[in-house]
């Protein structure tokens, strides 16, 4: 469904150019939950917004391919990514009472977005936002209608802001941090909702977040990110089950346990700007295992791929545009 090859992008700043992504592969199957995991500033959400012909002001796609359903995306004019968002690819944003519109009604944000995806007269538009409502799980959905998000708890808010994002039956949904600002038991909901959506209507998922018990749970694969780079990708329970690059396995060190209760937990590390080629080799870099200029990644078992191997690893085949 999804096909990302070489993206990179860059933003000009006063203090020099930021890559803040180099050359990230990424396949996505119909109806699979793709995760992506990563400390802040790794280029989670820059990815998200790359998909969905977001990048904010002066951030440019400088090459790359991004292909949805074969068709690219890199290059499209406003009025052609219309035709795309809402109907094919939408997205979730973190904080939905921070993206809702607070001086407008819920219904009139609901029903702008069916409108503009499917092409519907008001009314029918009205009808769908109504059914969709009630299909994410809120109650008196007529009424919810007539609220602003100021008015509505952080659960139902990114309820609707989930609405908004399905009521288009689109094919392709990201997440980013659906679950931040909730407590834990909302956040079970809004996750079990978006399991369920994913299996009633058979849309892809790519799940941003920085849970990786959430990731653990929910995602049949893992990307982790690292400046700008995914560094390790697999099924879930393999990366979590056997996690080989240095960096997956110093986030994997961080969980909390009570066994390591009071024992620091190191320190995050940052170079600004990044380095060129494979950014994480200046940290760690074993030696043969791979060119610190040309990143690529190495498949260590079916399905497993990583940019780093651990020091006295046997080096296999390095597979390239194969994620």
């Amino acid at each position: 469904m999804l096909q990302i090859r070489g993206l990179r992008l860059h933003f000009p700043t006063k203090t020099g150019l930021v890559r803040a992504l180099e050359g990230i592969d990424i396949d996505l199957a119909p109806g699979e939950c793709l995760g992506i995991v990563g400390e802040t500033g790794s280029g989670k959400s820059m990815t998200a917004r790359a998909i969905m012909g977001l990048v904010p002001h002066p951030g440019q796609i400088e090459g790359g391919s991004i292909k949805l359903e074969g068709r690219e995306l890199v290059g499209l004019d406003q009025t052609e990514w219309r035709k795309i968002r809402g109907r094919q690819i939408s997205m979730v944003f973190q904080e939905a009472k921070r993206a809702l519109n607070p001086v407008s009604t819920i219904g009139s944000q609901i029903i702008e977005a069916a409108m503009q995806a499917q092409g519907v007269s008001r009314a029918r538009a009205r009808e769908l936002g109504i059914a969709t409502l009630a299909k994410v799980g809120l109650p008196d959905p007529a009424r919810i209608m007539g609220n602003y998000s100021f008015e509505l708890s952080g659960g139902m808010a990114q309820r609707v802001m989930i609405a908004v994002a399905i009521v288009g039956g689109s094919k392709l949904i990201i997440a980013d941090e659906p679950t931040s600002a909730l407590d834990v038991s909302i956040q079970a909901q809004i996750l079990r909702l978006l399991r369920d959506l994913r299996r009633d209507l058979g849309s892809a998922l790519i799940l941003i977040t920085h849970d990786l018990g959430v990731a653990a749970e929910n995602c049949d694969r893992i990307a982790v990110m690292y400046l700008g780079q995914i560094v390790e990708m697999a099924p879930a329970q393999m990366l979590f089950g056997n996690p080989v690059h240095p960096y997956t396995c110093s986030l994997l060190a961080s969980l909390p346990s009570v066994a390591d209760r009071g024992k620091p937990i190191g320190r995050a590390t940052r170079e600004v700007p990044p380095p060129g080629g494979y950014r994480y080799a200046t940290r760690r870099l074993p030696d043969g295992s791979i060119s610190p200029e040309i990143p690529q990644m190495i498949e260590v078992e079916p399905g497993h791929y990583v940019a780093c191997l651990p020091e006295g690893a046997e080096k296999p085949k390095v597979v390239e545009g194969a994620l």
